[in-house]
């Protein structure tokens, strides 16, 4: 099942879920804030996070979202899979230290179109703090 294949079609059902656990570091913002060019003070300075609505500094919320991507190419449907869509909403701030959890549930298998809706989320001691939805193609055994 996995290597360089992960999931076909039709090996998913609905309700499957997987999911990846980060804890997000100082060198993790700042190795995203380098990558990204995204350098806001509420991700890089503490004086400036400090006067912010978030009273500290926060993570990048796409390095959150990235571990969504984690899950879907490594975990289910895993590797071989492509992203096509992906919504977000943001619902509350990652801090350096914290845990984040990616959770993965199918959704909607499309077996003629070969397509997945997946709900996702990510979680910080079990609260919310990121969720959306995915779709994703993936191969079938016959292709």
């Amino acid at each position: 099942m996995f290597g360089q294949q992960g999931y076909y079609i039709e090996d998913l059902n609905e309700g499957m879920e997987a999911s990846f656990s980060k804890t997000v570091t100082e060198a993790d913002i700042v190795l995203f804030a380098g990558i990204s060019g995204d350098t806001n003070p509420v991700h890089i300075d503490e004086e400036a996070a400090k006067k912010s609505v978030f009273e500290g500094r926060i993570a990048h919320g796409m390095l959150t979202a990235s571990y969504l991507s984690t899950v879907l190419g490594t975990r289910l449907p895993g590797p071989g899979c492509i992203y096509l869509s992906q919504s977000l909403r943001f619902k509350g701030p990652v801090r350096i230290g914290d845990t984040v959890t990616a959770i993965v549930r199918v959704k909607e298998v499309m077996m003629s179109k070969k397509r997945v809706i997946l709900e996702t989320l990510c979680q910080v001691k079990g609260k919310d703090v990121l969720d959306g939805e995915a779709m994703v193609m993936v191969s079938s055994r016959d292709q």
